[in-house]
């Protein structure tokens, strides 16, 4: 059982005739459904389309064919790989990588350009193969297009109309054709005669109910555009009944195809922005430090080109060239661990730290909050007090209706009435006759006899509650106040059906709709949507996590309200579509704050929202699953569909679902955070050392008569370095460091890096100073005193590094019994490099030798120190993070 919505159209009648609107439309105007026509009577229609209700002749159709081209969705070219692969080189840090490597390989530095080449085509293959994958949706789309049609053509002008079937791609604006039951909707049409026709929209709307479709003459201009009941549209199939209807857009014309006209430049994600904004804060730096290096030695030292080398190895020293393969590896292990523990699929790496950093999580209402199934509520009476007897006589009518009408399957609010009631007391009636749901009528009737009632029938009638109401004996007073009655309920979100009983005379002619009257109430039964089992649960995690739920339906907005009351979630004040249609972006980004529900939403809405949403600088993720939902999808920072979505959302996605479950999104979101947590730590902390020791470096280079450290060994201490810090792909964190969006923003960033970087440089420098107390005391050569410098700073650098990969990590663990981490244990390993290294065969090669034994005591002290402000300093970020 189900009820039509209202009648609605929208739109002006076009003053120009068929011809030329035609021309305009062959020129590349996109003509959607909704372009006048909705407004217009079914004969304006017909001669709008220069048709009638016998169909086109033959001649016509072919000329129309040639003109408008074939139905079918227009589909784009995918870029090749060597194009991809360019398009990749469009990332900053990319360049800049590029730029160094080539620099490298100028000044004969063979092995860092190596690494460093390398890393850029293997980021530019990681990138170009995701663009790849969100690319390959034009296949699936056919599989929602019906492949033949029943059309109505004449042979000449004067002959008989013939049904025959032609492919699809032959549709042309004026056609008639026949829809029956399973038939695909092959274009959007405008239906001229129907019988108990309802369509299943929810590729289009997302709604799974099927919606009842009937020709209306002089339509109303309200309502939106999928609920005009005279109107069917291409991606749409027939669920029950038949009809006749007229093609009115076929092609690129149709609602389906501007809905998926193509995929579009992909707005910048949260990843892309945040890792765009850091890379162009280290460009400024890389650009700046060469030149300078050259500039101030050349002044104040007399070097010339011969620095070169150190130039670039600095400038490399401040490149964390292990980016693309700290990322790769972080988010590869995330969405592994995904896939197996809670079967979620990322398709494109870098969603996975969208992921983290989503603050707004969109969603649709029917299959995700609630199941695709109604169940009953309750039963009332006339007085509005619990009545099961009122539930036993809506059973009745179910199931006769049912059996009686031949209908091939119970409709869903039949289906939710039959399973609440005991089947035993529907077989005690004997079935006589039904009259099936009818949507101008809006009730279905069965006929039955009861036991021990001969001579008796009685008539049962159940349907929308303003129809039944006005065919029962009642005052108008009683009359009001029963349809206060029903308002209230469907106000409270529930979908409401009166019953009401009849006794007749026994019969042998036939029941029609004109023996429904004098009908007697016998009460209300209430449906609401039934609860997804595990939402409440989820939306509770999403609290906790600081991840506000936009609830994006096309629903109405009292049963969208109450499906987030029974799950916990205060609905606020609902904003419908009309509302936000008269709202500007910064209006709209204002109220999509603090409003939890937006219902009646078309496509357009949905992407709408979302938009402004990511404008006013929130991460947005959006849960969809069919062809309205596709703007929303690209719109979003994460696209989101389960595994039975339509192929072409599935495809459009960035994470797939196995199963359309919430908290599936709950653990994608934390194994975001996880693995976006663990890049930003990285990226602070090599960049800030880095940094630190580039000042130092700088400083300390114009203050002596040599270079403060050989180009080898800033390589090698940076190879040591980033190698070591791979480890913070697989840290492990604390539960606490999860609880908030993770987001790279550029101005803390550099804050952070800044600070932290000078505290660095003040370590660095004052090792300067206890080298040059421990050389002064230990005499030598000048070859051996530099030897002894670089070797000094290599050890102090590396064991500083040591230290902030474990005083600077996010979300460190305390040693309470745990076992050690892979980042200690790889602070641990740097820490041994740098003592060892020096002293083994290897420093030699290196210009390195074993330094006095009076350094390591004066190097314990500083680094003891350093460890306190280090410390100080992280725990006054930490406090000022919070407060913030």
């Amino acid at each position: 059982m189900t009820w039509v919505p209202e009648a609605a159209a929208a739109g002006s009648t076009d003053p120009a005739g068929p011809g030329e609107q035609w021309t305009r439309r062959a020129a590349g105007t996109a003509l959607l459904p909704d372009d006048g026509s909705q407004a217009r009577t079914s004969l304006q229609v017909l001669r709008h389309l220069d048709s009638g209700p016998r169909g086109l002749v033959e001649s016509e159709a072919g000329e129309r064919l040639a003109r408008f081209g074939g139905n079918t969705v227009p589909s784009w070219s995918t870029a090749s790989w060597p194009r991809r692969l360019a398009g990749s080189l469009r990332d900053p840090f990319t360049v800049v990588l590029l730029c160094l490597g080539l620099v490298s390989a100028t000044v004969a530095a063979w092995g860092t350009a190596s690494v460093i080449l390398s890393l850029v085509v293997v980021s530019c293959v990681l990138r170009a193969g995701g663009e790849r994958r969100a690319d390959r949706s034009v296949a699936a789309l056919r599989k929602l297009v019906a492949t033949t049609a029943t059309v109505l053509r004449r042979s000449e002008q004067d002959a008989p109309p013939r049904s025959r079937e032609i492919p699809v791609d032959e549709l042309v604006p004026g056609d008639v054709i026949r829809l029956g039951p399973g038939d695909l909707v092959p274009a959007d049409v405008r239906l001229l005669r129907a019988s108990g026709l309802t369509v299943h929209q929810a590729p289009l709307t997302g709604e799974s109910a099927p919606v009842a479709k009937y020709p209306v003459d002089a339509p109303e201009p309200r309502g939106g555009l999928f609920d005009q009941p005279q109107s069917c549209f291409q991606g749409s199939s027939v669920a029950s009944g038949s009809g006749t209807a007229v093609v009115v857009s076929t092609g690129a014309r149709t609602r389906f195809a501007a809905t998926r006209s193509g995929p579009g430049p992909r707005v910048a994600s949260a990843f892309d922005r945040s890792v765009h904004g850091i890379s162009w804060v280290l460009i400024r730096f890389m650009l700046l430090t060469p030149p300078l290096v050259l500039m101030a030695n050349a002044a104040l030292r007399g070097r010339g080109f011969e620095t070169l080398p150190f130039a670039v190895a600095v400038a490399v020293g401040l490149t964390p060239e292990m980016l693309p393969v700290i990322v790769t590896t972080a988010l590869a292990r995330g969405a592994a661990l995904l896939a197996r523990d809670h079967r979620v699929i990322v398709k494109r790496l870098p969603a996975l730290h969208d992921l983290g950093a989503v603050d707004v999580l969109c969603l649709d209402k029917t299959g995700t909050l609630t199941r695709d199934k109604p169940v009953l509520h309750h039963a009332l009476d006339v007085r509005g007090r619990p009545a099961p007897e009122v539930l036993h006589w809506a059973g009745v009518n179910a199931w006769w209706t049912l059996q009686l009408a031949d209908l091939p399957a119970p409709d869903a609010l039949d289906e939710a009435i039959l399973d609440a009631v005991e089947e035993d007391g529907l077989l005690a009636y004997e079935g006589v006759a039904a009259l099936p749901f009818d949507p101008v009528r809006r009730l279905s009737t069965a006929v039955v006899r009861g036991p021990g009632r001969l001579g008796l029938h009685t008539m049962v009638v159940k349907g929308a509650a303003e129809d039944v109401l006005e065919r029962c004996a009642l005052t108008e007073d009683e009359r009001g106040r029963l349809l206060a009655l029903a308002a209230r309920e469907a106000r409270g979100g529930l979908r409401l059906l009166a019953v009401a009983t009849a006794e007749r005379h026994a019969r042998t002619r036939d029941y029609t709709p004109a023996d429904e009257r004098g009908l007697t109430l016998v009460g209300f039964v209430a449906l609401r949507d039934a609860l997804a089992p595990t939402a409440a649960d989820a939306l509770e995690v999403f609290a906790d996590r600081g991840v506000a739920v936009k609830v994006l339906t096309g629903d109405h907005p009292g049963t969208a309200a109450r499906a987030c009351r029974d799950l916990g979630l205060d609905p606020g004040s609902v904003v419908t579509a009309d509302t936000v249609d008269g709202l500007t972006d910064g209006e709209l980004a204002e109220v999509a704050l603090r409003t939890t529900v937006f219902a009646r939403c078309a496509p357009e809405h949905k992407a709408r929202i979302i938009s402004v949403l990511r404008a006013d600088g929130h991460t947005t993720g959006f849960l969809g699953d069919g062809v309205n939902d596709l703007p929303a999808l690209r719109a979003a920072d994460v696209g989101i569909c389960p595994r039975d979505a339509v192929d072409v959302a599935r495809e459009s996605a960035d994470v797939v679902l196995a199963d359309k479950d919430l908290t599936a999104i709950a653990h994608a979101i934390t194994s975001g955070r996880h693995s976006s947590v663990n890049i930003a730590t990285y990226l602070r902390i090599t960049l800030s050392s880095n940094l630190g020791n580039v000042i130092a470096m700088l400083a300390t280079g114009l203050m002596l008569p040599f270079l403060p450290m050989l180009p080898v060994q800033i390589l090698v201490q940076n190879l040591c370095f980033d190698a070591a810090q791979l480890a913070f792909a697989f840290d492990r964190l604390h539960p606490a460091a999860l609880r908030r969006p993770t987001v790279l923003q550029p101005r803390r960033f550099l804050r952070f890096i800044t600070g932290f970087g000078l505290l660095g440089a003040a370590a660095d420098l004052a090792t300067f100073g206890v080298l040059a107390l421990a050389l002064h005391d230990a005499g030598g050569s000048t070859e051996a005193a530099e030897a002894a410098f670089h070797s000094g700073w290599f050890t102090e650098n590396l064991l500083t590094q040591a230290l902030v990969m474990l005083l600077l990590r996010t979300g460190r663990r305390r040693a309470e019994g745990r076992p050690a981490g892979p980042v200690r244990r790889a602070a641990s390993a740097l820490a041994v490099i740098g003592v060892l290294l020096p002293v083994s065969p290897l420093g030699p090669l290196l210009g390195l030798t074993a330094l006095p034994p009076v350094y390591y005591p004066l190097l314990a002290t500083v680094l003891a120190l350093y460890t306190v402000a280090l410390a100080v300093a992280r725990s006054r970020h930490d406090r000022a993070g919070a407060e913030r």
